[in-house]
């Protein structure tokens, strides 16, 4: 078994952890949880395993766990329109400013890519949010540096088919309806 300073590796990556869990998660209580289910992943795997690069690990693992997180609470909204039975009200204030919006399409980007399938997520997560080029992203997942490109395309193309309908919508003029 290899022997690992888990304290030396904490003090080295945690920003790097805390940066990806939150900028996915834009939550505190979450990306706490994420952070600390993403150390004990990774001190789990070392137990069995060697490992080669621990933060390509690490960020791998804060990337996948806070898409598990996004994907719950997109299931828990989900139940609660349900539960909600359709009593909505429709505000009578102005629309957002452009703070607002920017927290809202943050939102619905971290929605949408909660639905996308786990390998493209991931590395979408991976390039964007971690900043990982091709080759880092296809080393960490264990995939070609062109499977890599592929999936990132697909998930570029999912995702604006996710948000571009919201979109359209958002702008349709009142007689368009």
């Amino acid at each position: 078994m290899q022997g690992y300073d888990w304290k030396r590796i904490a003090e080295e990556h945690a920003s790097a952890v805390w940066q990806t869990a939150y900028r996915l998660l834009r939550n505190q209580a979450d990306a706490a949880d994420c952070f600390q289910e993403t150390f004990l992943a990774a001190f789990e795997l070392s137990q069995r395993q060697p490992v080669h690069n621990i933060r390509g690990l690490l960020l791998r693992l804060a990337t996948t766990r806070s898409i598990d997180q996004l994907r719950r609470r997109m299931r828990e909204t989900r139940r609660e329109a349900d539960d909600d039975n359709g009593h909505h009200v429709a505000s009578a204030r102005p629309g957002p400013d452009a703070e607002a919006e920017n927290v809202e399409l943050a939102a619905r980007l971290r929605a949408a890519i909660g639905q996308l399938p786990s390998q493209e997520a991931k590395v979408f997560c991976l390039r964007h949010f971690s900043d990982l080029s091709y080759r880092e992203i296809a080393k960490e997942l264990q995939i070609t540096t062109s499977a890599a490109g592929v999936l990132l395309h697909r998930a570029k193309a999912r995702l604006r088919g996710i948000l571009e309908p919201v979109e359209a919508e958002e702008t349709r003029l009142p007689y368009e309806a």
